[in-house]
């Protein structure tokens, strides 16, 4: 049977990783817009998750030709009124690092007691084909911040969302571990169930 492409629409090697690995059971031929590099940056204007998503897959999809595959991701903190959400990546700028913005977040929780530190990661992934066919999945994983970066594992936000039930950051996590509890692995976990039907036309 020919292997199929399938177009993960990030430039994020960390994210891609991660995704790679998850899908690999499924012997799919993974591409990413590194490979495109004629496909301009999509902008991610919606006010959800799903929206972006669903808006990045469907025009990778449409660019490349083939299914693609996008995820919307973010932070969602309790004390902050589930700021930063779909902002994570934008929290302290455009051109920030990851660091920028996780002490960014730590700054403006100080005075947040323990107790009262409660998060959640939430994933958003979308499945769009050439044609227009779209499926939406969600993951979520709950956490806490912590009161300092820990770790080195990971990316984004993950030296600063402690798991309590493992007493360590998700940055502290070997990425075997992460990939079966985080947001995005729920969220993939999902869409290996509805990718086969999917791509059924495109063998």
């Amino acid at each position: 049977m020919e292997t199929i492409d399938v177009v993960i629409a990030t430039r994020n090697s960390g994210k891609l990783r991660e995704i790679r690995q998850i899908l690999a059971p499924l012997g799919l031929k993974i591409l990413s817009l590194r490979d495109f590099p004629e496909i301009p940056e999509i902008v991610k204007d919606g006010q959800t998750f799903e929206e972006n998503a669903v808006k990045k897959a469907a025009a990778a999809a449409r660019q490349t030709g083939r299914i693609a595959i996008a995820d919307d991701s973010g932070l969602a903190v309790d004390a902050l009124q589930g700021r930063p959400g779909v902002f994570s990546s934008r929290y302290a700028g455009e051109n920030a690092t990851d660091a920028d913005r996780y002490l960014k977040l730590l700054k403006e929780m100080a005075r947040v007691p323990k107790g009262r530190r409660g998060a959640a990661f939430l994933c958003a992934l979308a499945v769009a084909s050439p044609e227009g066919k779209v499926e939406i999945v969600e993951g979520e994983c709950r956490g806490e911040i912590a009161s300092s970066p820990q770790g080195a594992q990971g990316f984004g936000y993950d030296p600063v969302f402690f798991l309590p039930e493992l007493g360590r950051t998700m940055a502290e996590l070997e990425p075997e571990g992460k990939n079966r509890i985080s947001h995005r692995a729920r969220a993939l976990e999902k869409l290996k169930k509805v990718l086969p039907n999917f791509l059924k036309g495109y063998q």
